[in-house]
This record gives structure tokens, C-alpha cells and sequence, in this order.
């Protein structure tokens, strides 16, 4: 990556444009178009905005540890026992209302840009996860806040796609 795209403030600003860029992705959907999907075995638009929500609610957990325990350990094993797919039935993502997620996501957003522009290195403070594959990695809070921010702007095309599909 170029050195440019690694500045913290540039990440950082668009880690925290990331609900408005969702939310203007989906503006002007109805409830029926949330539920469009690219194929049969793809998730809806609905189900793109409760993963990218609660996606972005766990992985709070792991800055915040970085944050406050530096070099400490962070585990998702609980949320990588089961695939994706399971968690977006499990939690009924077809089923629910966008408007709570939404919430959820700029609140989150808000309160970790805070954090971040109040605690000194916040940016280089790291905690240790092993992922699934049983490998241990060192993340920096920066790592995790350019990967959600990459995260949210991936499903974003998501949804785009889909819009595109059906001409929306």
C-alpha cells in the first residue's frame, strides 16, 4: 500500500463517512427493495446492513482492547464457529428492520472516532488474535480501522450491484 493510503487521517475520515456512505447507498429504497438480492443464494440488501452493522459492532470490541489492553488478546472464536451464513439467520437479518442497525452502526462509528482522536497512539496500539486458521496476528488499531472501513465500502459495491440489477 502506498504511503498515502496508509495516512491515519485520511482512513480515518473515511472509516467515519462509512454510515452516511451506507446510508446513501440504500436512500430511497422501500422495504420490499431491501429485500432484493443479486441471486437466490446472495444476501439481500437488508441482510448487507445488519451484517455490516453487527460486523462492525464486534470488531469495536477488538479496538477497544487494543485500546485499553495493548498486546493483549482478542478472540472470535465464538463468532468463527459457525459460517456467515448461519449468523445472518440466526439473527433474523430477512426479519428486521434496518433502522436500529443504522443507529447502531453511526453511534459506533462516532464513539471510536472519539476514542481515537482523544487517546495518544491510539493508532499504533495493537492487540493479538488468532484467526481461524490458528494463526496468531499482531493488529494495530489502525490495521482494524482501514479493514472495517474496506469492509463497509466492499458491501457498499454490494448493494450497488444489486441496485444496478434492478435498475434502482
Amino acid at each position: 500500500m502506498s504511503e498515502q493510503t496508509r495516512d491515519p487521517d485520511t482512513i480515518l475520515a473515511r472509516y467515519a463517512d462509512g454510515p452516511a456512505q451506507l446510508e446513501a447507498a440504500i436512500a430511497g429504497l422501500t422495504e420490499e427493495e431491501l429485500d432484493l438480492a443479486q441471486s437466490a443464494d446472495t444476501w439481500t440488501i437488508r441482510q448487507i446492513v445488519h451484517h455490516v452493522a453487527d460486523g462492525d459492532d464486534i470488531w469495536k470490541i477488538g479496538i477497544k482492547a487494543a485500546l485499553g489492553n495493548s498486546s493483549g488478546t482478542f478472540s472470535l472464536q465464538w463468532y468463527w464457529d459457525r459460517p456467515q451464513d448461519e449468523w445472518v439467520e440466526i439473527w433474523n437479518y430477512a426479519g428486521r428492520a434496518i433502522e436500529p442497525s443504522l443507529a447502531l452502526f453511526r453511534a459506533n462509528r462516532c464513539h471510536i472516532v472519539q476514542l481515537l482522536n482523544q487517546i495518544p497512539d491510539a493508532w499504533e496500539r495493537y492487540m493479538v488474535i488468532r484467526w481461524p486458521d490458528g494463526q496468531k496476528v499482531q493488529l494495530t488499531v489502525g490495521d482494524i480501522v482501514e479493514m472495517q472501513a474496506d469492509h463497509v465500502r466492499g458491501h457498499i459495491n454490494d448493494i450497488r450491484l444489486i441496485r444496478q440489477a434492478y435498475n434502482l
